[in-house]
């Protein structure tokens, strides 16, 4: 299930201030990450459908928030 790459994650973590994190960490945020993104998606997909399109603009996305 997972799709993101864990090095981005890791250096996201390292930027935020850690000198060392665990794999298990950003295992974890990486997945957190995911079921973010794809609760995001599914409100701008509907916000797109909402206005009578099929293709989900960064409108929609924006709104979703």
């Amino acid at each position: 299930m997972a799709e993101l790459p864990l090095a981005p994650v890791k250096r996201i973590i390292k930027q935020a201030g850690a000198s060392r994190v665990s794999e298990d960490a950003v295992e974890e945020l990486r997945d957190e990450l995911e079921a973010h993104a794809e609760d995001r998606a599914r409100e701008a997909k509907q916000y797109a459908e909402h206005a009578g399109r099929k293709t989900v603009q960064a409108a929609d996305v924006k709104t979703s928030r």
